[in-house]
Protein backbone atom coordinates (compact mmCIF):
# COMPACT_ATOMS: atom_id res chain seq x y z
CA UNK A 1 0.00 0.00 0.00
CA UNK A 2 1.36 3.71 -1.12
CA UNK A 3 1.48 5.75 1.96
CA UNK A 4 1.54 9.74 2.38
CA UNK A 5 3.79 10.10 4.94
CA UNK A 6 1.85 12.58 7.55
CA UNK A 7 3.14 10.82 10.97
CA UNK A 8 6.40 12.23 11.03
CA UNK A 9 7.58 15.80 12.25
CA UNK A 10 8.32 17.81 9.37
CA UNK A 11 9.60 21.57 9.14
CA UNK A 12 8.37 22.38 5.99
CA UNK A 13 5.50 24.79 5.95
CA UNK A 14 2.17 23.33 4.52
CA UNK A 15 -0.99 25.37 3.25
CA UNK A 16 -4.23 23.55 3.38
CA UNK A 17 -7.50 24.94 2.35
CA UNK A 18 -10.33 23.33 4.02
CA UNK A 19 -13.83 23.77 1.83
CA UNK A 20 -17.20 23.04 3.33
CA UNK A 21 -20.87 23.32 2.11
CA UNK A 22 -22.26 24.07 5.91
CA UNK A 23 -20.49 24.65 9.53
CA UNK A 24 -20.13 21.34 10.54
CA UNK A 25 -18.83 19.50 7.22
CA UNK A 26 -15.34 19.98 7.56
CA UNK A 27 -14.73 19.00 10.88
CA UNK A 28 -17.23 16.26 10.56
CA UNK A 29 -15.09 15.18 7.42
CA UNK A 30 -11.54 15.48 8.36
CA UNK A 31 -11.07 16.72 11.87
CA UNK A 32 -8.97 14.48 12.90
CA UNK A 33 -6.75 14.63 9.93
CA UNK A 34 -6.95 18.47 10.59
CA UNK A 35 -5.60 17.57 14.07
CA UNK A 36 -3.02 15.36 13.15
CA UNK A 37 -1.56 17.90 10.47
CA UNK A 38 -1.33 20.59 13.04
CA UNK A 39 0.57 18.30 14.97
CA UNK A 40 3.24 17.32 12.57
CA UNK A 41 3.35 20.54 10.65
CA UNK A 42 4.53 23.06 12.99
CA UNK A 43 4.50 25.81 10.11
CA UNK A 44 1.25 24.63 8.95
CA UNK A 45 -1.42 27.15 7.34
CA UNK A 46 -4.89 27.28 7.16
CA UNK A 47 -7.47 28.40 4.75
CA UNK A 48 -11.30 27.76 6.27
CA UNK A 49 -14.41 28.35 4.12
CA UNK A 50 -17.78 27.69 5.12
CA UNK A 51 -19.92 28.30 2.22
CA UNK A 52 -23.64 28.54 4.15
CA UNK A 53 -24.27 29.88 8.02
CA UNK A 54 -26.40 32.28 9.78
CA UNK A 55 -25.68 34.46 12.61
CA UNK A 56 -26.26 31.26 15.16
CA UNK A 57 -24.12 28.63 13.10
CA UNK A 58 -21.02 31.41 12.07
CA UNK A 59 -20.54 31.78 15.62
CA UNK A 60 -20.18 27.88 15.97
CA UNK A 61 -17.79 27.86 13.41
CA UNK A 62 -15.79 30.49 15.13
CA UNK A 63 -16.15 28.25 17.95
CA UNK A 64 -14.83 25.29 16.57
CA UNK A 65 -12.31 26.38 14.46
CA UNK A 66 -11.01 28.31 17.90
CA UNK A 67 -10.55 24.72 19.18
CA UNK A 68 -9.43 23.01 16.19
CA UNK A 69 -6.89 25.16 14.79
CA UNK A 70 -5.83 26.13 18.39
CA UNK A 71 -1.59 25.41 17.27
CA UNK A 72 -2.11 26.32 13.64
CA UNK A 73 0.63 28.73 13.20
CA UNK A 74 -1.51 30.52 10.56
CA UNK A 75 -5.47 30.67 10.25
CA UNK A 76 -7.78 32.72 7.33
CA UNK A 77 -11.83 31.90 8.53
CA UNK A 78 -14.43 32.64 5.57
CA UNK A 79 -17.39 32.07 6.43
CA UNK A 80 -20.92 32.92 3.58
CA UNK A 81 -23.79 33.31 3.78
CA UNK A 82 -25.14 31.48 0.60
CA UNK A 83 -28.50 30.15 0.73
CA UNK A 84 -28.42 26.42 2.42
CA UNK A 85 -29.72 23.95 0.18
CA UNK A 86 -30.15 26.05 -3.19
CA UNK A 87 -26.04 26.00 -4.26
CA UNK A 88 -27.02 24.60 -7.77
CA UNK A 89 -29.60 27.29 -8.69
CA UNK A 90 -26.93 29.71 -7.34
CA UNK A 91 -24.01 27.95 -9.26
CA UNK A 92 -23.02 31.28 -10.78
CA UNK A 93 -22.24 32.95 -7.54
CA UNK A 94 -20.82 30.35 -5.87
CA UNK A 95 -18.61 29.99 -8.79
CA UNK A 96 -17.36 33.81 -8.51
CA UNK A 97 -16.35 33.16 -5.06
CA UNK A 98 -14.05 30.37 -6.41
CA UNK A 99 -12.03 32.66 -8.71
CA UNK A 100 -11.61 34.94 -5.89
CA UNK A 101 -10.28 32.27 -3.78
CA UNK A 102 -7.96 31.11 -6.15
CA UNK A 103 -6.35 34.46 -6.50
CA UNK A 104 -6.11 34.83 -2.84
CA UNK A 105 -4.50 31.34 -1.54
CA UNK A 106 -2.43 29.05 -3.41
CA UNK A 107 -2.82 25.45 -1.34
CA UNK A 108 -0.65 22.24 -1.16
CA UNK A 109 -3.30 20.36 -0.13
CA UNK A 110 -7.48 20.82 -0.27
CA UNK A 111 -9.95 18.76 1.30
CA UNK A 112 -13.25 19.28 -0.08
CA UNK A 113 -16.69 17.36 -0.32
CA UNK A 114 -16.97 13.95 -1.92
CA UNK A 115 -18.15 13.81 -5.99
CA UNK A 116 -20.90 11.35 -5.57
CA UNK A 117 -22.41 12.83 -2.36
CA UNK A 118 -25.98 12.72 -2.37
CA UNK A 119 -26.60 16.13 -0.87
CA UNK A 120 -26.94 18.74 -3.82
CA UNK A 121 -24.78 21.65 -2.42
CA UNK A 122 -21.80 19.06 -1.08
CA UNK A 123 -21.86 17.92 -4.75
CA UNK A 124 -21.58 21.34 -6.22
CA UNK A 125 -18.77 22.65 -3.75
CA UNK A 126 -16.89 19.37 -5.04
CA UNK A 127 -17.66 20.01 -8.58
CA UNK A 128 -16.15 23.41 -7.89
CA UNK A 129 -13.22 22.55 -6.00
CA UNK A 130 -11.70 20.45 -9.40
CA UNK A 131 -13.18 23.32 -11.29
CA UNK A 132 -11.43 25.76 -10.04
CA UNK A 133 -7.87 24.06 -8.44
CA UNK A 134 -6.30 21.76 -11.47
CA UNK A 135 -2.46 21.09 -10.03
CA UNK A 136 -3.07 20.40 -6.52
CA UNK A 137 -3.79 17.46 -4.15
CA UNK A 138 -7.34 17.25 -3.59
CA UNK A 139 -8.57 14.99 -1.10
CA UNK A 140 -12.44 14.60 -0.70
CA UNK A 141 -14.31 13.63 2.55
CA UNK A 142 -17.60 11.88 3.46
CA UNK A 143 -20.33 12.85 5.82
CA UNK A 144 -22.23 10.16 7.18
CA UNK A 145 -26.25 10.91 7.06
CA UNK A 146 -29.89 9.50 5.87
CA UNK A 147 -28.79 9.40 2.76
CA UNK A 148 -26.59 6.82 2.59
CA UNK A 149 -24.72 7.31 0.33
CA UNK A 150 -21.03 6.06 2.26
CA UNK A 151 -18.83 4.61 -0.62
CA UNK A 152 -15.24 2.76 -1.67
CA UNK A 153 -12.63 5.37 -0.47
CA UNK A 154 -9.24 5.21 -1.54
CA UNK A 155 -6.96 7.12 0.95
CA UNK A 156 -6.86 6.40 4.57
CA UNK A 157 -5.19 8.60 7.19
CA UNK A 158 -4.61 6.18 10.46
CA UNK A 159 -5.88 8.33 13.41
CA UNK A 160 -5.11 7.18 17.34
CA UNK A 161 -7.92 7.03 19.58
CA UNK A 162 -6.79 10.43 21.63
CA UNK A 163 -7.02 11.82 18.66
CA UNK A 164 -10.89 10.75 17.84
CA UNK A 165 -12.15 11.92 20.82
CA UNK A 166 -11.07 15.37 20.45
CA UNK A 167 -12.25 15.38 17.07
CA UNK A 168 -15.74 14.39 18.50
CA UNK A 169 -15.76 16.43 22.03
CA UNK A 170 -14.86 19.61 19.90
CA UNK A 171 -17.74 18.76 17.38
CA UNK A 172 -19.97 18.06 19.95
CA UNK A 173 -19.20 21.04 22.22
CA UNK A 174 -19.14 23.82 19.35
CA UNK A 175 -22.56 22.70 17.13
CA UNK A 176 -24.63 22.86 20.01
CA UNK A 177 -27.87 23.66 17.70
CA UNK A 178 -27.19 20.41 15.75
CA UNK A 179 -27.41 18.56 18.96
CA UNK A 180 -31.39 17.41 18.69
CA UNK A 181 -30.35 15.60 15.21
CA UNK A 182 -30.54 11.86 15.96
CA UNK A 183 -27.57 11.38 14.15
CA UNK A 184 -25.34 14.02 15.77
CA UNK A 185 -24.22 11.96 18.54
CA UNK A 186 -20.34 10.57 19.66
CA UNK A 187 -21.74 7.08 18.55
CA UNK A 188 -22.06 8.06 14.65
CA UNK A 189 -18.73 9.62 14.07
CA UNK A 190 -16.79 6.77 16.53
CA UNK A 191 -18.46 4.80 14.49
CA UNK A 192 -17.29 5.13 11.12
CA UNK A 193 -14.12 6.31 12.66
CA UNK A 194 -13.73 2.63 13.40
CA UNK A 195 -15.18 1.08 10.51
CA UNK A 196 -12.77 2.77 8.39
CA UNK A 197 -10.03 1.86 10.83
CA UNK A 198 -10.88 -1.81 9.98
CA UNK A 199 -11.00 -1.09 6.41
CA UNK A 200 -7.65 0.08 6.47
CA UNK A 201 -5.68 -1.95 8.78
CA UNK A 202 -5.26 1.07 11.34
CA UNK A 203 -2.51 0.43 13.99
CA UNK A 204 -4.85 1.78 16.66
CA UNK A 205 -7.68 0.84 15.00
CA UNK A 206 -8.82 4.17 13.73
CA UNK A 207 -9.28 6.36 10.54
CA UNK A 208 -10.78 9.02 8.27
CA UNK A 209 -11.44 7.97 4.87
CA UNK A 210 -10.79 10.18 1.62
CA UNK A 211 -11.39 9.68 -1.88
CA UNK A 212 -8.53 10.75 -3.79
CA UNK A 213 -8.94 11.15 -7.79
CA UNK A 214 -5.47 11.97 -8.68
CA UNK A 215 -2.01 11.78 -7.11
CA UNK A 216 1.44 12.22 -8.10
CA UNK A 217 4.36 10.47 -6.14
Amino acid sequence: MLKVNFAQKNKSSCKVLCLGAHCDDIEIGCGGTILKLIENYPDIEFYWVVFSADQQRAQEVSESTDVFLRHAKEKNIAIKNFRDGFFPYIGLEIKEYFEQLKQEFSPDLIFTHYRNDLHQDHRLISDLTWNTFRDHLILEYEIPKYDGDLGFPNFFVHLNETTCRRKIEYILGSFKTQAENQWFSEQTFLAILRLRGIESNAPDGYAEAFYCRKMVL
